[in-house]
């Protein structure tokens, strides 16, 4: 991902306005992973999406500031594991 030459340590993706209509939604809003992929590597399990969030095949995130969003599964809804 390219990074910000501003010196604010933010990803460029993160800053770029998203051109897709309707706009897609933030890397901050709840329904983030509904943003458009740009490029995807499922040989890898990751793909990158136009809000700047890395989203991998186990369901985990990593957004554009660094933040790590663990995998949601099934089993640790119920209390499993």
């Amino acid at each position: 991902m390219p990074s910000d030459r501003s010196g604010s340590g933010r990803p460029a993706a993160s800053r770029t306005p998203c051109s897709h209509k309707p706009r897609c939604p933030g890397a901050e809003e709840a329904d983030r992973e509904s943003a458009c992929t740009v490029a995807s590597f499922p040989e890898q399990g990751w793909s990158l999406l136009c809000n700047g969030v890395v989203v991998f095949d186990d369901t985990g995130e990593l957004l554009p500031d660094g933040r790590v969003v663990p995998p949601r599964r099934p089993t640790d809804m119920l209390g499993l594991g």
